[in-house]
């Protein structure tokens, strides 16, 4: 697993960050559907208070709405990345809002999800992508079994990182 993200940063004194862990993908495009599944076997765990899990599949403007309304401190977005990696590698990168992209109600890409939150007006204090490289991206059900190796990896990225988000939010507030 690559880890590219810096660590996290002080919540300014605020309680116990709020998460949004979005899975995103689509699931009739092979792996594609990985953030999906991710989302789906993360939403069968117990994870702290403050951590919302869902699926938004193919719907970016979804997930752009939700994030502005819920107020999120943090969101982990869970996709499939093309990073030039071995297939089934996670990698885990901070995202930052960039530039106005093309928007397509269906399906985004990450950097326009977070240019519409950014247009919207509200975007979460850290974004971050845990993303795993793709073996395949044809029109079929169900991962590659390379892909679906890398799920429990991707699981426990997530958890790691929600443990930090939230622990740097607590020793702030125990300044």
């Amino acid at each position: 697993m690559t880890a590219a993200v810096p660590p996290p940063r002080d919540s300014g004194g605020n309680s116990a960050a709020r998460i949004l862990v979005a899975g995103v993908g689509n699931v009739f495009l092979g792996d594609d559907g990985f953030g999906v599944e991710v989302a789906h076997r993360l939403s069968g765990l117990a994870l702290p208070a403050g951590v919302r899990v869902a699926d938004y599949g193919i719907r970016g403007m979804h997930l752009a709405y939700d994030t502005v309304d819920g107020d999120y401190d943090v969101m982990i977005m869970v996709d499939a990345v093309g990073l030039g990696d071995p297939p089934g590698t996670v990698s885990v990168i901070e995202l930052e809002a960039g530039a106005p992209t093309g928007l397509d109600a269906h399906g985004m890409q990450p950097e326009a999800v977070l240019s519409l939150m950014g247009m919207l007006g509200r975007l979460p204090g850290r974004i971050l992508l845990v993303g795993c490289e793709p073996a395949t991206l044809v029109q079929r059900m169900g991962l590659s079994p390379t892909v679906e190796r890398a799920v429990g990896t991707a699981m426990e990225a997530v958890v790691d990182l929600i443990e930090r988000e939230r622990t740097c939010a607590w020793e702030s507030r125990e300044r």
